[in-house]
């Protein structure tokens, strides 16, 4: 029988890691994390709330689909707001509030009723499970997101924390969804150990593209960067297009549609010049995938950040290469929507 990783003593682990990491060409502390990551997410889905989560964005697409080779850090879920807020969905015809002000309305109790089940949930329940496994871990709770601290032996240039932060949503379904198999990156150059793994409930993955075009949509009418790390979408909508499911999302009209509601209910957002932003418009011919200016340039240091930290594949694209690429594809999306 496989011995456990968790179980082994640091140095066996590290050693451990050392081979895969020779084998996988990525840092022993990303395949560490990688380690940590699979084994949040086990836990999400062996709760008694696994059927109402949904794993989606950047890290689903790595892990669930295989479609990014980035590492991708942290966890972002829905919690299906049918299962949270049915009261409210109850009283609408389409699941959406009718008005701004029920908008507010439904923001304000669905992140109250979220913050909750975070704190008074999930955050004992995994900080329980941890302590099973390591003695100096922890597990925190701030509003609707998770940081789950575990014992590093591996560090990086600062740019990585030794941390897990999952991120709860509540304000959609994460339809449509499907259930996907995670395991560790390392798990297959090391047969004889046994990894943590789960089977989740994913976002689709053309879902996810709507998601990310319609995000750095916003971001280049904004013509800023919220943080760090935003590179990975304009990354990730081009990996999505090399797998086929960037068309297959934009066939897909009713999705496109589904989601510019969304965004524009929960997620309104007004552009440089103080206009409001119109995601309908963005998904029917005038989507904006590539910024100008200092956002360009701003967006190509952060691009550099993750090539230097090791988040990317050894020979990833160049960042004019990606933005080459995501100009067709806003041409491609915006011919076929007005089409």
């Amino acid at each position: 029988m496989p011995e456990q990783f968790l179980r082994l003593t640091a140095e066996e682990r590290l050693e451990a890691l050392g081979v895969a990491s020779t084998v996988f060409g990525r840092p022993i502390y990303l395949l560490e994390k990688d380690v940590w990551v699979v084994w949040t997410l086990q836990q999400l889905f062996e709760s008694s709330d696994a059927e109402h989560l949904i794993f989606k964005g950047g890290t689903s697409l790595s892990k669930a689909y295989g479609v990014i080779e980035r590492f991708s850090e942290d966890v972002d879920v829905t919690y299906d707001i049918r299962a949270i807020a049915p009261d409210l969905i109850a009283k609408t015809a389409d699941g959406f509030p009718e008005n701004r002000s029920q908008q507010q309305k439904w923001t304000d109790e669905i992140r109250k009723r979220l913050n909750t089940w975070v704190a008074d949930t999930m955050q004992p329940y995994l900080a329980e499970r941890l302590a099973k496994i390591v003695s100096d871990g922890k597990v925190t709770a701030e509003a609707d997101t998770i940081i789950l601290q575990y014992p590093s032996f591996a560090m990086g240039t600062g740019y990585i924390a030794p941390t897990v932060r999952v991120e709860f949503g509540a304000r959609s379904t994460g339809e449509p969804h499907e259930p996907r198999s995670i395991v560790c990156d390392a798990a297959e150059h090391l047969a004889e150990l046994e990894f943590p793994s789960c089977k989740a409930h994913v976002m689709r993955a053309e879902r996810t593209f709507w998601e990310k075009a319609t995000a750095i949509h916003v971001f280049c009418l904004e013509k800023r960067l919220r943080g760090e790390r935003f590179a990975r979408h304009w990354y990730d909508v081009m990996q999505l297009d090399s797998r086929g499911f960037a068309n297959r999302a934009m066939s897909d009209h009713a999705l496109a549609e589904e989601v510019a509601k969304h965004k524009s209910i929960y997620f309104a957002a007004k552009a440089a010049d103080g206009t409001q932003i119109d995601y309908s418009l963005a998904v029917n011919g005038s989507l904006v995938l590539v910024p100008e200016g200092e956002a360009l340039q701003i967006l190509e240091q952060d691009y550099a950040h993750m090539k230097d930290d090791g988040l990317l594949p050894a020979g990833a694209e160049e960042f004019q290469t990606i933005m080459t690429r995501c100009a067709d594809i806003e041409k491609r999306a915006n011919a076929t929507r007005t089409t």
